[in-house]
């Protein structure tokens, strides 16, 4: 009888030493998640495909930037409504640079506060692609 005590005793202390959070998480792979666009969280962006102005950055622009910067807005002398706006403001008016600021720093774009980095990350990779439209 002591012995079937002891054995049962040492079977309870056995099993209540096993983590099975543990077992689960090495039984179980991780798999990793993929990017998501950050305008359009249903369309996975792969890093090595290649932006463009149709499919990655037009939304962007639209969400953050066409309020002042379209026909009879405060910023209409700058317009970014299309490809050859936007692509122009990169290359030759600082819009990556305006885009990048830190908040409170003055030039900062948009005006209402930093957009997000996933976004401003996507259109800096657009200008390494090469600013393609399509």
């Amino acid at each position: 009888m002591k012995k079937t005590i002891l054995l049962t005793i040492l079977l309870a202390a056995f099993a209540s030493c096993s983590d099975s959070d543990t077992v689960q998480e090495i039984e179980t792979p991780t798999t990793p998640t993929t990017p998501t666009n950050p305008t359009n969280p249903t369309n996975p962006t792969n890093p090595t495909t290649s932006i463009t102005y149709s499919k990655d950055v037009k939304s962007i622009i639209d969400a953050n930037c066409i309020s002042c910067h379209a026909s009879g807005r405060s910023a209409a002398f700058r317009p970014l409504t299309t490809y050859a706006q936007v692509k122009a403001a990169v290359e030759n008016s600082g819009l990556l640079n305006r885009i990048q600021l830190q908040s409170g720093q003055q030039g900062l774009m948009p005006q209402g506060g930093r957009m997000a980095q996933a976004n401003i990350d996507l259109i800096v990779k657009w200008n390494t692609d090469g600013l393609k439209e399509n």
